[in-house]
C-alpha cells in the first residue's frame, strides 16, 4: 500500500477522512456537469450560458474548498508555502486553520440538515423527472452529508496535534 504524504503524528484515520472530503464532494459536482451539458440525468437537459457558468462554478468553489481539508493533514497546513505572497514560509497559526475549518464545518452541517430534512424530496421531484433519474441525483448529493463531519473530525485531530505540540 502507498503511503499517502501527511504531515508526522497525524492519525491514520485524519489522513483518510481528510482525503475522504474531496471525493464525497466530487459526485454533485459531476451531477451538475452533466445536467448543465445536456446529459439525461435532469427534467430539463441542458441549460444557457449563464446557467452552465455558475455550475461549473460552484462545482470548482466546492472542490477547491474540499481540497483545503487536505491542509489540516498536509505539511502545507502547518507552514504555508513560499509561494504564497506575505504568509509564504511563515508558520500557519492553529486557530487560523481552526477557526474557519469548524464554522465551515457548522454551516455545511446546518445547511445539509435542513436541505435535507425540508427541501430535498420536492427538489427530487422537481428536478429529474424518471425514477432512474431520481435514484442518480440521490446518489451523488447524499455523500455530500459526509462533508461536515468529516471536516470537523479532521479539524479536530489538527487542532489537537497542534496544541499538544506547541
Amino acid at each position: 500500500m502507498q503511503k499517502i504524504n501527511a504531515s508526522p503524528d497525524v492519525p491514520r484515520w485524519a489522513v483518510l477522512a481528510a482525503h475522504s472530503v474531496p471525493l464525497v464532494t466530487l459526485p454533485s459536482g459531476l451531477w451538475r456537469i452533466a445536467q448543465v451539458t445536456g446529459l439525461p440525468v435532469a427534467a430539463q437537459l441542458g441549460r444557457d450560458g449563464r446557467e452552465v457558468v455558475v455550475a461549473v462554478t460552484l462545482t470548482l468553489m466546492t472542490e477547491g474548498l474540499a481540497l483545503l481539508t487536505l491542509g489540516l493533514v498536509r505539511p502545507w497546513g502547518e507552514m504555508a508555502p513560499r509561494w504564497l505572497p506575505f504568509i509564504g514560509g511563515r508558520r500557519v497559526h492553529t486557530l487560523a486553520a481552526v477557526v474557519p475549518a469548524l464554522l465551515g464545518a457548522a454551516v455545511l452541517g446546518t445547511l445539509g440538515t435542513w436541505f435535507a430534512c425540508t427541501q430535498a424530496a420536492g427538489l427530487i421531484g422537481r428536478v429529474a423527472q424518471t425514477s432512474a433519474q431520481q435514484a442518480l441525483l440521490v446518489v451523488c448529493y447524499v455523500p455530500l452529508l459526509a462533508w461536515a463531519p468529516l471536516l470537523a473530525a479532521t479539524t479536530v485531530a489538527y487542532y489537537r496535534r497542534r496544541t499538544s505540540a506547541l
